[in-house]
């Protein structure tokens, strides 16, 4: 029976790899408890969001269903992380261009904004599939895997530049993006670790572990 403190909350707004996700979370030996309410959020100590489509619909469902207000109230005790997943990593940020614009939840500083033009002509768009992500020797998500690393992405909008004070890991489509950011509580990657095999489940691994040891 797996220990009630390795529940891993997977907030479910409508617009996730839920499935998939929780599936990996059960494989490596923890509890995945499928959410929306942001009571359970609130009292959560690992986070998950993840998410796939448009990022202004993302935050009408997050914002009706009062998910920013649990999410918040959880990272406010101090001893909670959260790990955005695809889209759910681009919600953590301040704002995005996509639609015309809207708010994301602020928990880092950033802005998403599409490929750039001449990436757009030169490439498909959306980007579809594995690419190398290059991280750190400081990196606490990629522990173990080599500093090149295979993950699976899905993608239209990226992360162009992150915060000072994130730890960030770059992946290459025709110019430079954030692949993945780390913060001391929050924490996102553009990939979909849960599509990308055993790399992908040891960085959920490396998350997982960094509230339960």
């Amino acid at each position: 029976m797996v220990d009630p403190s390795q529940a891993v909350t997977i907030v479910d707004y409508g617009m996730g790899n839920l499935h998939s996700l929780s599936a990996a979370i059960r494989h490596l030996g923890f509890l995945p408890k499928v959410t929306a309410s942001q009571y359970e959020i609130a009292r959560s100590r690992i986070i998950l969001l993840p998410g796939v489509g448009s990022f202004s619909v993302a935050m009408e469902a997050i914002q009706e269903r009062q998910i920013d207000v649990g999410l918040k109230e959880a990272l406010g005790r101090g001893n909670a992380r959260v790990l955005g997943i695809c889209l759910g990593m681009q919600l953590l940020t301040e704002f995005s261009v996509e639609d015309g614009g809207s708010e994301g939840l602020g928990l880092v500083a950033g802005r998403v904004e599409p490929f750039s033009e001449s990436v757009a002509k030169a490439m498909p768009v959306p980007h579809v599939g594995f690419n190398l992500v290059q991280s750190t020797d400081e990196s606490r998500l990629f522990q173990g895997l080599p500093r090149e690393s295979d993950f699976y992405f899905v993608h239209s909008y990226r992360l162009e530049n992150a915060s000072p004070g994130l730890r960030v890991s770059w992946a290459e489509y025709g110019e430079r993006f954030v692949a993945a950011f780390e913060s001391p509580q929050v924490y996102g990657v553009q990939f979909h670790p849960e599509k990308s095999q055993s790399n992908g489940l040891k960085m959920l691994e490396n998350f997982l572990k960094l509230v339960v040891p």
